[in-house]
This record gives structure tokens, C-alpha cells and sequence, in this order.
């Protein structure tokens, strides 16, 4: 795997256990973001090791899976609901409200799920 990958790969392994670890504390908005963070970043390691190129600067989820040409409709799903995480988590004239009112335990463990299915996809094409 090249450098940059791995790099990417391992902080979206630690992105994922912070987000576990910010579901036992209740800072449940906190824990969405980096459910999507793990996801991003996973998909741009394999971005890197398929297309042996930097990924665009994006945090679109959506146009990363579109290049890489995924088409798992799992995937998909799970891509949908993690893509606009990246700025709802943090902003509230996104959010409408202030972030870390508006997710529950429910839904950080839903989005967990989410982005474990997209770790363990990419893992399984970068072959780990």
C-alpha cells in the first residue's frame, strides 16, 4: 500500500474508535462526525491505491464513491445518510439548531454502522 493510503487508512481506523468512544460519552453529534471522517477517509485510501493518484479535495462521499465507480447500493445508502455529516455535525445555520442538540444515541449508533459497513467494503478492495 502506498504511504499516502495507509496513512489515510490507519487515521480512518482511529476515526472509527472515536467514534465509538464518543458514544459512551454521550457527545453524540461528535460522534457522527467522525463516523463520516472514518468513511471519507477510507474511501480516499482506496482512491489512491485503485486509481494510483491524490483524490480530489472534496469531502463529498457521493463524488468519491462516483469516481471510484462503487455501485454497492448498501454502500450507497450508507454514503448517503454519512455524506452531509461533514458540515451538519459542526455548523448551526446547517443544522438549523445547535449540532449537539439534534442527534440522540440512536442515531450516532446508527451512523456507526454505517461507516463500519463502509470500512470493512474498502478493506475488502484494498484487499486487508
Amino acid at each position: 500500500m502506498r504511504n499516502e493510503a495507509r496513512l489515510l487508512w490507519e487515521q480512518a481506523l482511529e476515526d472509527l474508535k472515536t467514534a465509538e468512544a464518543l458514544i459512551e460519552v454521550k457527545r453524540y453529534y461528535a460522534s457522527v462526525f467522525f463516523s463520516q471522517q472514518a468513511a471519507e477517509k477510507a474511501l480516499k485510501a482506496l482512491y489512491i491505491e485503485l486509481k494510483r493518484d491524490f483524490p480530489p479535495k472534496t469531502h463529498s462521499l457521493l463524488r468519491l464513491a462516483d469516481e471510484l465507480e462503487i455501485k454497492d447500493e448498501d454502500i450507497i445508502d450508507a454514503l448517503l445518510d454519512l455524506n452531509p455529516e461533514y458540515i451538519v455535525t459542526r455548523y448551526p445555520d446547517a443544522a438549523n439548531e445547535v449540532p449537539a442538540r439534534i442527534y440522540n444515541e440512536r442515531m450516532a449508533v446508527e451512523h456507526l454502522q454505517k461507516a463500519r459497513k463502509v470500512i470493512e467494503f474498502c478493506r475488502e478492495k484494498l484487499g486487508l
